[in-house]
């Protein structure tokens, strides 16, 4: 079977917000998607963290062509400004949108996708490799399916591969010996968790805003019943990242999860362990003991814990395409033309240029990472981004280059500190030096906050335009 066969459908792996937008985008185009969801339910990754509410309001969550689709069955769009729970994206938008019958007619649920190939060919043959069919193959209930598309646009994110304790990228020793008192990701520590934390002593670990979440909801319980105990551990020593932008942020639901962590922090009411690298855990008179180190490889010990929560960040599952011709960057498992754009080491502010097709295009001509598969391990994925990402993907594969290459973001800038509110312009003076300018953006305030702090800034380069001063 080629892809001369018009018939063959254009395979979107996940049924998650990106993936149901690029099914939109795919019958806009007049093209048929194959919509495969590894859950039982469409955006089951969003119901493990039902209880968080979102920084970025409805007006940032809905794709266009999603939109267009949903309003012509007579759905009204949510209060554009509204901050909508993981849990209300997924019932008031996702759902609905998955029971249209233009997507329902095409979706299969409980279907995990195992391997993705070129029907009759493996890795290493060439001649012929790009007129041939992929095959998908997927474990269901009902045993193992295959199935033959025209394109695969691999939107399985990363959210159910968490990345381990251990801080060189590997397990903790003793991470899989205590995984039942390990949870990574955001628990809901204030509701259906609720009674695993409190009282506890629980430690919670990473720098991020999920960190950041559990900690307030953890501080809450610790209010509510006696004997909870917070302790936080960040491997490095600022804490400028989970703090946030503050009132300069422009998302200003995540700028107050900053501040409130700040509040804490100033009460005294974290126990915080920097340049804590973690590398075992070993059971203590039935409590953990967490061995780390230092930046200097001096031991370093956190004592009694009951519980952990690994906001650790997640990392792409890139073995279902072993079989394909991809290039991953070698630190960031992006493709190498995105990296550039992303990498935290240089982009620690988290700007992100518009990218489409272009770059997120592999070797095997057809296949695609989109959503926040693409970035890898690289964390500062909006979702708006990734809607982007599939418009411009879909007018490639549909052939409009002109449409594929217009690459635009409703956000002037995306990532952790550089998304800003409407009609708030960044100063155009250097952001990496001195007091943040006047009506600057977050990342200018993180970076005056640590230089004045003592500590090394953001380390953004001097801004190449007025609306980007770490780009």
């Amino acid at each position: 079977m080629n892809l001369t066969d018009i018939t063959l459908p254009v395979a979107v792996l996940g049924g998650g917000p990106v993936g149901l937008a690029a099914a939109a985008h795919l019958i806009e185009r007049g093209m048929t998607p194959l919509i495969l969801e590894s859950h039982t339910a469409v955006a089951g990754n969003l119901a493990t963290y039902s209880q968080v509410r979102l920084f970025s309001p409805w007006r940032y969550n809905v794709d266009k062509a999603a939109r267009k689709l949903l309003e012509g069955a007579g759905w009204q769009m949510p209060p554009a400004d509204e901050l909508p729970t993981a849990g209300q994206l997924r019932t008031r938008y996702l759902e609905p949108l998955a029971k249209l019958p233009q997507l329902a007619e095409h979706l299969k649920l409980g279907h995990r996708v195992t391997e993705v190939a070129r029907l009759g060919f493996d890795k290493v043959k060439t001649r012929g490799r790009e007129e041939a069919a992929f095959v998908v193959r997927a474990m269901t209930a009902e045993g193992e399916r295959e199935y033959y598309v025209s394109a695969v646009l691999d939107a399985t994110g990363t959210w159910s591969h968490p990345n381990p304790l251990g801080a060189n990228g590997i397990a903790a020793q003793g991470e899989e010996q205590f995984a039942d008192r390990i949870s990574y990701g955001m628990p809901d520590v204030l509701g259906a968790q609720r009674a695993r934390y409190a009282g506890k002593r629980v430690l919670v670990v990473g720098a991020g805003h999920s960190a950041a979440g559990s900690l307030l909801a953890l501080a809450q319980l610790a209010d509510e019943v006696p004997g909870t105990v917070v302790v936080w551990a960040v491997r490095g020593n600022s804490l400028a990242k989970a703090f946030g932008g503050g009132e300069a942020d422009g998302l200003p639901a995540r700028g107050q999860v900053g501040l409130r962590l700040q509040a804490l922090h100033k009460a005294g009411l974290l126990e915080i362990h920097t340049n804590f690298r973690i590398r075992a855990i070993t059971g203590q008179h039935g409590h953990l003991r967490l061995l780390g180190q230092d930046v200097e490889g001096v031991p370093q010990f956190i004592d009694g814990i009951d519980e952990i929560v690994a906001s650790t960040g997640a990392r792409p599952d890139l073995a279902i395409t072993r079989e394909l011709r991809v290039r991953h960057d070698p630190w960031l498992e992006s493709t190498d033309a995105l990296a550039p754009l992303i990498d935290p080491n240089e982009h620690s502010c988290g700007t992100v240029r518009p990218h489409g097709h272009r770059e997120l295009a592999h070797p095997e001509q057809g296949y695609y990472a989109v959503g926040a598969k693409s970035y890898g391990r690289a964390p500062n994925f909006l979702m708006a981004t990734g809607y982007e990402q599939v418009r411009s993907v879909v007018a490639a594969l549909a052939g409009d280059m002109a449409a594929a290459d217009d690459v635009q973001l409703e956000l002037p800038e995306t990532g952790v500190c550089n998304t800003r509110l409407p009609g708030v312009e960044t100063a155009a003076s250097a952001c990496c030096g001195g007091p943040a300018p006047a009506a600057s953006d977050a990342c200018c305030v993180l970076d005056a906050n640590a230089k004045a702090a003592g500590e090394a800034g953001c380390g953004c380069p001097p801004p190449k335009t007025a609306s980007s001063c770490c780009a």
